[in-house]
């Protein structure tokens, strides 16, 4: 009787933490299901090319992936990892996140990207940088706004128009 009851207790024990384990994922990086819209412009001899590339940038469960370096290079979803992440107040009080990310991949022919980039809220900015057996082959600069852009404010109304949601006064006769 004490071995059924003890076998009962951990299988239930098992059960509720299986179920705890499913329901409590985590939480998804600050990035996740985000697409951004960068102008990429290639840097030779630290002189910035006239002609920018417009690409898509866009995050999945710690990856991204750049329509430019699959285009270009054929890397399709790169690991990243955010080696900064924080919140401060901006002189308007507001609270602005900021983000610090780095992703690096090396292939078989020793070619090594190196994509470090900045987000603050719907902003990004950053570098991709390409080196061959640790010799520098490509530099470029991005930078870009999500897709979506900035949150509108609502316009002023007008001198004399009344602010949304309520009703012009009538003027006395």
């Amino acid at each position: 009787m004490n071995n059924k009851k003890i076998f009962s207790i951990s299988a239930l024990t098992l059960v509720v933490i299986l179920l705890m384990s499913f329901a409590f994922k985590g939480e998804k990086d600050p990035l996740h299901k985000r697409v951004f819209n960068i102008n990429v412009t290639e840097v030779k001899d630290g002189v910035v090319a006239k002609k920018s590339t417009m690409d898509k940038m866009e995050f999945k469960d710690g990856r991204l992936f750049s329509d430019f370096l699959f285009d270009k290079y054929q890397y399709k979803w790169l690991k990243y990892r955010i080696n900064k992440d924080s919140i401060y107040t901006d002189s308007t009080d507001t609270e602005v996140r900021l983000l610090e990310v780095e992703a690096t991949i090396t292939d078989d022919k020793d070619q090594t990207i190196t994509i470090n980039f900045t987000n603050v809220e719907w902003d990004i900015e950053g570098t991709i940088k390409m080196t061959k057996s640790d010799k520098p082959k490509k530099f470029y600069d991005f930078a870009g706004r999500e897709k979506g852009g900035k949150p509108k404010k609502p316009k002023k109304p007008k001198k004399g128009e009344p602010i949304e949601g309520e009703q012009k006064m009538e003027e006395p006769k």
